[in-house]
């Protein structure tokens, strides 16, 4: 299995991230050991989570001042793609807790917020570190809904204000760890009478598991990643006060334009299921896989090639990704922003092929289910589906910042499927429709 030192230059790397990404490999065998039931029942990795929660894993993108390790977007970044190696489903579901982490981290170090709005903030993200770092507890994201592009219309989950607090009703798709977390980061609209829905007035508010009229239903029995329990979630009238809050009225909503590249964290996952995928080729290759005849199958021309040819592929989408990821920051440049769309493309589809090549050189034993490879290969089909930032989404975005002036992209066609709510604006920040 490969080593940080193959991909990575370490003089650029803290030792304190070293450390952890070193540990990730010291925990991995496990993990894949763990993968095959997981995939096969599509039951939650509970176990994992145990261990990474034992090491203080929870808690990366937290800032030091409560407990966490401070890491930036880029190291948080490095950690997961080390996941991947070893269990998609893990790193997957481990970027959805660490994504209520980041926004709580992030959106409030953004220079352009008010004294009253951090006033109103602090109290808010410290109540969600202190659950991460003391509790241990867990945060799911569920965003999507059925139907749409969830950034091109207001959420169809709805909250009213009511006495002391607000009602949320509603439907969330494909909420990862479903009956798994301990709290559900619920991204809604407040509705007001006479008025129609509306981006800016998006709320974001943690619920507890437990709450009433929170239920998890449906069935999760997927193509791959089947180890994420992405089942429904519904609101019946779940009640939220203002201590529920995430963060203050008007802030989420400017995630995608003040800070998209917290939009592309799905990207880590594949980057290190490619990873592992050529990784066991290699291995394969040279007859060193567990369980498997020492076998010795490099002295085949076109095995030799194809690996050449995924290094190739490989290499490149990892330089790229690093660099976007260790450049991530707020109010990015347009060079910035379409770099890190490059690479959310690049790494979504990139994963598919070197999968897909992976077993084609490997041959038809790697087809089996007893071997990780099948796995991995379903596994990087769902990245490029994933909103915000699915493939046929980045290629329009891409061909619209590159081909169209800052001031010419509100009259630019083909936006009709409403997609472009979330594409990135300039330094005004603003998303479509938000006022």
């Amino acid at each position: 299995m490969s080593t940080i030192a193959d991909y990575y230059d370490l003089t650029r790397i803290r030792p304190e991230v070293q450390t952890v990404l070193a540990r990730i490999n010291a925990m991995g065998p496990v993990f894949a050991a763990r993968s095959k039931g997981i995939d096969a029942d599509a039951s939650f990795p509970v176990e994992n989570y145990k261990d990474l929660a034992a090491e203080g894993f929870l808690t990366l993108t937290v800032p030091k001042d409560f407990g966490g390790h401070g890491f930036s977007l880029g190291e948080y970044a490095m950690v997961g793609a080390e996941i991947g190696k070893y269990c998609g489903a893990t790193a997957l579901t481990f970027n959805m807790h660490n994504s209520s982490m980041m926004w709580c981290r992030f959106m409030y170090e953004l220079p352009h917020l008010t004294d009253e709005d951090r006033a109103a903030f602090a109290p808010l993200r410290e109540r969600q570190f202190r659950r991460a770092v003391t509790e241990q507890g867990i945060y799911s994201q569920p965003i999507s809904e059925a139907g749409q592009n969830w950034t091109s219309k207001p959420a169809q989950t709805q909250c009213r204000k009511v006495d002391g607090g607000w009602l949320i009703n509603g439907f969330k798709k494909f909420a990862s760890l479903a009956g798994y977390c301990d709290y559900y980061s619920i991204v809604c609209t407040e509705i007001f009478d006479g008025v129609e829905p509306r981006h800016e007035d998006t709320m974001i508010f943690v619920v507890p598991k437990e709450a009433t009229g929170l239920i998890v239903q449906g069935t999760w029995d997927p193509l791959g990643m089947r180890g994420t329990n992405s089942r429904d979630l519904v609101l019946k009238d779940v009640f939220v006060s203002e201590d529920d809050l995430m963060m203050p009225r008007g802030i989420f909503i400017k995630t995608l334009p003040h800070w998209p590249h917290m939009m592309a964290t799905l990207s880590p996952t594949y980057m290190g299921v490619a990873q592992g995928a050529y990784d066991f080729t290699v291995a394969y290759l040279r007859g060193e896989v567990e369980g498997q005849p020492a076998a010795d199958r490099r002295m085949f021309a076109t095995k030799r090639m194809a690996v050449a040819k995924m290094y190739a592929r490989l290499a490149n989408m990892r330089a790229l990704w690093w660099q976007v990821f260790m450049e991530a920051q707020g109010f990015p440049s347009k060079a910035q922003v379409l770099r890190m769309y490059a690479a959310q493309y690049n790494v979504m589809e990139g994963v598919q092929e070197i999968a897909a090549l992976a077993i084609r050189t490997c041959g038809g034993q790697s087809m089996l289910k007893s071997m990780p490879l099948e796995r991995m290969y379903r596994d990087s089909r769902c990245g490029a589906l994933m909103l915000p930032y699915t493939s046929e989404i980045m290629e329009d975005y891409l061909s619209v910042l590159t081909l169209y002036d800052m001031d010419e992209l509100e009259t630019s066609p083909g936006d009709e499927g409403g997609a472009r709510a979330s594409l990135w604006r300039g330094d005004a920040g603003t998303l479509k429709g938000l006022r």
